[in-house]
């Protein structure tokens, strides 16, 4: 049998080589869609949006298990008494170290929404994956640096993360700033989102939970609700949701005190519950959240606020939140 000439055995070379060459675009395509997919949630997954409220047209758009993580973070803040600029360095530090993704992975040891490593001190890997405990402790930090209020974004975050790319907070910042107006309830109606009115997870008592495990058990007692105190915040600890007159135990009304929190009002605090409980609609199960006159619904068009009739307007000194079970 003749030997294949060295230009047949160069085309069957070139020919492997590119055959190997196609393969390995196809799966490096195949990585960074499931990439994309992974961060953003896939498509169908339920996404929440923020707007400006000074109707300038900036919006932000996330998913919601970013929404919940926001909110938390949001809700740690303000029962510290922190104010809206700390909130915002805080959620433009988490966008950057894990995109509002509560990870089991980072650099070395580090863990969780704000990249805390249990070997700098920082807590257990527990607590460091709990993101009430974990946003605590970056806010702790972040009070200790000096006039950080004052200081550049991506300056106060880097004081307190000590991060290999100090200048990578700042880019952050407009989609923070949107964030914090809304969660901190300063701009009103301006955070909604898509809902998922079909799961059957969540509920009346998952929300009560969820309240005190971000806002504390004084949340049902800032305008003189009748809930024993017990030091523990774990769902078996929360009260039962109770029953109204019309037999209804898919409502939960959450009282807003007239003098709010971390300076601000009474509708800022109502709107920093109802924005809460909007950011929590899918993972809890919320179809419906009310407050001052306007309300949210799950899975309607763009899920805007929308004005309700005069017969069912919801004062300001409550927010009812309405679960599917």
């Amino acid at each position: 049998m003749p030997e294949p000439s060295p230009t047949s055995v160069t085309r069957v070379r070139r020919g492997r080589f590119l055959r190997l060459g196609a393969a390995l675009l196809v799966l490096l395509g195949v990585a960074g869609y499931l990439t994309v997919q992974y961060l953003t949630g896939g498509t169908g997954v339920p996404k929440c949006t923020v707007v400006s409220g000074r109707g300038d047209g900036a919006s932000y758009e996330f998913t919601a298990e970013q929404a919940v993580n926001a909110a938390t973070i949001t809700a740690v803040g303000t029962n510290r008494g922190m104010p809206e600029r700390a909130v915002t360095i805080a959620l433009a530090t988490a966008l950057q170290e894990s995109a509002l993704r509560n990870i089991r992975h980072g650099d070395r040891d580090s863990l969780g929404l704000f990249q805390q490593r249990p070997s700098q001190g920082w807590g257990t890997e527990t607590e460091i994956m709990d993101p009430t405990y974990a946003a605590g402790e970056f806010y702790e930090h972040l009070d200790k640096v000096t006039d950080y209020e004052r200081l550049p974004l991506t300056v106060a975050a880097q004081r307190v993360q000590r991060s290999g790319f100090p200048d990578a907070y700042a880019k952050h910042e407009p989609d923070a700033t949107l964030l914090a107006a809304a969660l901190t309830g300063r701009a009103a109606a301006t955070l909604t989102c898509e809902g998922r009115p079909d799961v059957r997870t969540g509920g009346a008592e998952a929300v009560r939970a969820a309240l005190v495990r971000d806002f504390g058990r004084e949340v049902f007692q800032e305008a003189g609700a009748a809930v024993a105190a017990t030091p523990s915040a774990t769902p078996s600890a929360v009260p039962s949701t109770e029953v109204s007159g019309s037999g209804d135990t898919r409502t939960v009304t959450v009282p807003v005190p007239r003098t709010g929190v971390a300076g601000g009002g009474e509708r800022q605090r109502g709107w920093a519950l109802a924005h809460w409980a909007v950011a929590n609609s899918s993972a809890l199960h919320v179809e419906r959240v009310s407050y001052a006159g306007r309300a949210w619904t799950a899975g309607n068009t763009r899920s805007e606020w929308r004005d309700e009739d005069s017969g069912s307007r919801n004062a300001t000194g409550e927010v009812r939140i309405v679960t599917g079970q």
